[in-house]
């Protein structure tokens, strides 16, 4: 009974199912995101956001089940090894960032799209901090000033991001 509802009159169903390899989609598209990082634009003031992390905010915040909380460590260990930053730096932010979202996430009972955007927002600002304080430790001292253009294209790229992970994610189950 139960099946016959769920197909039509030729036999076909009525959902097409999640593709192939599913959840290993959101993992792929965090890789490549960092993988912009090796496109060859040229920057004095550093403005080009770390695609990689708005696209695992974006991930997070559209499911939380996408992948386990430890999964941020192996992510940024390889987003590390691409952008050139200090092995470590993006482990522990990432791994930071994916434990204070699992707080958010069990201390408020609805968010709507401005409270996500600021929570980025506010994501982001930390990891560019971040980046510039470690920055700093290792010699290479910047004036903060320098950093806000980049905190401000992070914060106004990551709608856009969470754009291509919605569509993405309704490819990703069949919801074409």
């Amino acid at each position: 009974m139960v099946r016959s509802a769920l197909t039509n009159k030729a036999g076909a169903q009525m959902t097409a199912g999640p593709v192939a390899g599913a959840s290993f989609i959101p993992v792929a598209t965090v890789l490549a995101g960092s993988a912009l990082a090796t496109l060859p634009i040229v920057s004095v003031t550093g403005w080009w956001p770390n695609a990689g992390f708005l696209m695992l905010i974006a991930w997070r915040l559209l499911r939380a089940d996408a992948w386990p909380i430890w999964w941020a460590a192996p992510m940024g260990f390889v987003n590390d090894l691409i952008t050139g930053a200090p092995i470590g730096l993006s482990v522990s932010l990432w791994t930071s960032v994916m434990l204070a979202m699992e707080l958010i996430d069990q201390r408020s009972q609805w968010r709507d799209y401005w409270i996500e955007w600021g929570i980025a927002a506010l994501l982001i600002t930390v990891d560019r901090w971040a980046d510039w304080a470690i920055a700093g430790l290792s010699g290479a001292p910047v004036a903060f000033v320098r950093i806000l253009p980049g905190i401000a294209f992070g914060i106004l790229a990551f709608p856009i991001a969470a754009m291509i992970v919605s569509r993405i994610e309704r490819w990703r189950w069949g919801r074409r």
